[in-house]
């Protein structure tokens, strides 16, 4: 039955994940745009200029020109001032929905009717009307004028300037709807060569992603103020509509909406709302040209000329401020240049119609494949076969992002791979968690804990032998022990060793480190086996200095105690010994006990390192395999010796510091000083090593080096008084472990 549960349970999420996919709620949809939104803050629109730009009435242009609203009259001259400019089209990005309170006329009709006004009635009443003069100068430039459509009812029609050719099904039903309006005033309405809605609807958490091209007013048509600013400035009288059943369109009989929208000579490719997908820029100050600098005498025209130009506000106080996906924060009629951009560029995002099928499909595959491979290969390769599934989904969607501007949803495959490998995970862990506990059950009398668990991960390590690792192996064991000892009675020093095994030993564990067994006061503990460390020299080494760290807080406490029970204070001291190498490591023992343990020329070389930390006075002594794979570590050569039971030469190094202390300057030219040191030693310079070692030792101030440098003073004299002779190779003979 649990092997019918590794495809059943699967299957279930993999169909139930299906049918998640197909009802689409909202929790799913939100995090899909997100992921969308993402990715347009990894790689945003780059802006290009495009002959689009906005006209800004900023903080600086109030402050400069006058609070709003301004003066018709102020606006008729800048639409005069851009006119003669050469702009191709100036588009309002703002209603003027009642008539101008500055205008004189209309100050005059609150002022009481008296003997003394009438005078001054029949005078204004000749005064030009500034809604008048504004429409005047609209009529004698490329202006399109704004509107804004509301849910509810009210309003009235606005003024349709374009005309409409559809090519296909009608389809303005899937259009967005409206029923009320705000509109401008019939006068600047009739003036302008063009009208278009900017309404712009934010999705459900305020931001907004699609832009509509088309609206619709109680059955009418109209375009949107960027479409409707390209249109006239193109001179185009007709706006085309592809919709499903037109030429090339498949909709298998069904109206599924309208597919692309042309304006002029300009196609644009919408979903069946018309809508597009804002790529966004984020906000782009190039865009901007205060207003107030359109005043200035000595204005470029260049700036303008030939450009479409909205003009709308960037000012907080006018609450003309949209979230899209880049910006939390942009003016309103930023949104209208960037639409205008993307049609001039031809640089859209689309999520075409066919990537929830697409979607579907991949799901059913690959959950299909997921549901009959997992079982076999195992949870760390199923997990790895699911992220390749996953990482794929999400390659496949920024490529489609980035190279094809499309929007594949990654975030379904990855659920789908999430639930069935989970799933399949859960069921092979209660599965294997049974099997493991019938082996503890069976040998937890008679073995180790740690061997017990080995079997239960694994119950065909139940037998000898072992494997050929690299490794890198530590010896620890404390100087002087039987001093020490002298302090305590048994129960003492057992305690005293468990203080000091437990920091050393919790250090070692922290750092991937295997203890393999512990030998009174000595550790001895090795990397890269059981478990895989590719960095286990490094781990080694580190392990080392933080383990002689550690000893001075021991031994303050130490200290403090042996004072307050009023016996001598015996500080702790370490030789530390690492090498690096090739070592059988397995179970090694009997037929009837093993242990898991290591084995081989390495491992004894380690031991002898560790007890030639006393004869160079060093804390921890590496072996040049060691050394050469320390990399970044402070070392320092010690000496060529062969140790006992060794007929071989090898370099010894001490392991004096980590990274921090390899890079200071001071121990780079005591690195290079004890080079030169070495040197003559090894080619018998007598005097000059002699020179060399004091210049040493001026180097070495608290690095503990002065029995180091007593050995070689003492190996000099000897051999000044007894020469080794013309075919001496430089090594030292070990006479102790």
């Amino acid at each position: 039955m649990a092997r019918r549960l590794h495809l059943i349970v699967p299957i279930i999420l993999l169909f139930a994940g299906l049918a998640l996919r197909n009802i689409d709620p909202a929790v799913l949809v939100e995090f899909r745009v997100k992921v969308f939104d993402f990715y347009q803050q990894l790689k945003p629109r780059e802006f290009q200029p495009t002959g689009v730009k906005i006209i800004d009435i900023d903080e600086e242009s109030l402050s400069k020109l006058g609070q709003w609203p301004w003066p018709r009259l102020l606006l008729a001259e800048l639409v005069e001032r851009l006119a003669d400019a050469g702009a191709a089209v100036i588009a309002f990005d703002m209603v003027f929905a009642e008539p101008d309170r500055s205008s004189p006329r209309r100050a005059v009709e609150s002022w009481p009717v008296t003997r003394q006004t009438a005078d001054i009635r029949e005078r204004v009443a000749s005064l030009p009307d500034y809604d008048e003069e504004f429409a005047a100068a609209i009529a004698q430039a490329n202006v399109v004028t704004g509107f804004v459509l509301l849910g509810g009812g009210g309003g009235r029609a606005p003024a349709l300037k374009a005309s409409y050719a559809f090519n296909g099904d009608e389809a303005t039903g899937f259009v967005p709807k409206f029923s009320g309006s705000v509109t401008n005033l019939p006068i600047i309405e009739q003036a302008a060569a063009g009208n278009g809605s900017f309404n712009n609807v934010p999705e459900f958490d305020g931001v907004i992603r699609r832009i509509p091209l088309l609206v619709t007013y109680d059955g009418e048509l109209y375009p949107t103020l960027a479409v409707e600013a390209l249109r006239v400035a193109q001179r185009a009288s007709t706006i085309i509509i592809k919709s499903s059943g037109a030429n090339r369109e498949v909709a298998f009989g069904e109206i599924t909406g309208i597919t692309d929208v042309k304006i002029g000579n300009v196609p644009v490719s919408t979903d069946k709302k018309g809508r597009i997908l804002l790529y966004d820029t984020g906000h782009v100050a190039a865009r901007f040209i205060p207003a107030w600098q359109v005043f200035k005498d000595d204005f470029d025209a260049g700036r303008v000329r030939d450009h479409i130009l909205f003009v709308g506000t960037s000012a907080a106080g006018l609450m003309d401020i949209r979230a899209t996906p880049l910006s939390p924060s942009i003016p309103g009629v930023e949104l209208h240049a960037q639409v205008v951009e993307q049609m001039l560029l031809q640089d859209f995002l689309e999520r075409p119609d066919y990537a929830k099928g697409m979607e579907i499909v991949f799901l059913l595959v690959y959950g299909l494949i997921l549901v009959v491979v997992l079982p076999r290969i195992g949870a760390a390769w199923g997990g790895l076969f699911a992220g390749i599934g996953i990482a794929a989904a999400l390659g496949f969607s920024w490529y489609a992002f980035v190279e094809l501007r499309l929007l594949f949803a990654p975030i379904y495959p990855s659920i789908i791979a999430l639930l069935v490998y989970l799933s399949s995970s859960i069921i092979s862990y209660l599965r294997t968690e049974a099997e493991r506990k019938q082996v503890r059950n069976a040998f937890s009398r008679f073995m180790s804990p740690a061997l017990v668990e080995q079997l239960a991960e694994d119950p065909s390590r139940l037998k000898l032998g072992g494997e050929m690792r690299d490794m890198t192996l530590l010896f620890c064991d404390i100087r002087g022990f039987t001093t020490i000892s002298e302090q305590f009675d048994a129960v003492g020093l057992t305690r005293l060793i468990n203080r000091f095994l437990t920091p050393m030993t919790n250090i070692i564990l922290d750092h991937r480190g295997t203890i393999d067994k512990y030998m009174g006061d000595c550790i001895m503990a090795f990397w890269n086996a059981p478990l895989d460390d590719a960095d286990h020299v490094r781990n080694g080494c580190r392990s080392a200095l933080v383990m002689m760290e550690r000893l001075g807080p021991l031994n303050e406490e130490l200290r403090k105690e042996a004072a307050e029970e009023g016996r001598k204070d015996v500080p702790i001291k370490v030789g530390i010994g690492l090498n690096t190498g090739q070592c059988c490591v397995g179970n090694m023992g009997s037929e009837m006990r093993f242990d898991y343990s290591v084995l081989g020329d390495d491992v004894n070389l380690a031991a002898r390192l560790e007890g030639q930390s006393k004869s160079y006075g060093v804390d921890i002594v590496i072996g040049e395999n060691t050394q050469v794979r320390a990399d970044g570590f402070a070392t320092l050569e010690l000496d060529l010796i062969q140790v006992k039971g060794k007929t071989v030469p090898v370099r010894i190094f001490a392991l004096m510091g980590d990274e921090a202390l390899a890079d200071d300057t001071a121990f780079q030219a005591l690195l290079a000083k004890h080079g030169d040191m070495l040197a003559a030693f090894r080619e018998q310079q007598w005097t000059r090593m002699r020179a060399l070692v004091a210049e040493c030792r001026a180097r070495a101030p608290g690095l503990g080096l002065g029995p180091l440098y007593d050995l070689y003073d003492e190996r000099c004299d000897a051999f000044e008084a007894d020469p080794p002779g013309d075919d001496w190779d430089g090594v030292f003979i070990a006479t102790t472990k």
